[in-house]
């Protein structure tokens, strides 16, 4: 039976420790990360749209990387946005340079009236690479 070991990268104790969760949670080998925010080091929003989003995947970048991930061992993606409509373009320019060429992970996008101050909100499931 797996058991629930925390992942936590080396920065952004902040927000983890203000909101009482875990970065990501590893059960087996699946890497389960909670949704990751365009947040500053102390915890505070990244106040430019895009910035915030670059800084969301930077975020969860640095969880997989604490996992012994990459972007690549990424198979399932959900993304939390406050306008859709309006923020698409801009996500989907980061997205293309941060996921890169297929074969691109699951993805499902859903628009929400609130994210705790954020604008965009981003989570993952991640296959961890066996190390042998």
């Amino acid at each position: 039976m797996s058991t629930r070991e925390p992942i936590f990268p080396a920065e952004r104790h902040a927000l983890y420790d203000k909101h009482r969760y875990s970065a990501a949670i590893r059960s087996g080998d699946l890497l389960f990360v909670s949704g990751q925010v365009g947040s500053r080091e102390d915890g505070s929003p990244e106040p430019v749209f895009e910035k915030q989003v670059r800084r969301a995947f930077a975020n969860l970048r640095s969880v997989l990387a604490a996992a012994g991930c990459t972007l690549n061992d990424v198979v399932d993606v959900t993304t939390f946005h406050t306008d859709p409509e309006a923020q698409f373009e801009t996500v989907m320019k980061v997205r293309s340079a941060e996921i890169g060429d297929p074969p691109f992970p699951n993805w499902t996008a859903v628009g929400v009236t609130w994210l705790a101050g954020f604008d965009f909100e981003i989570k993952a499931i991640a296959r961890i690479p066996s190390q042998n």
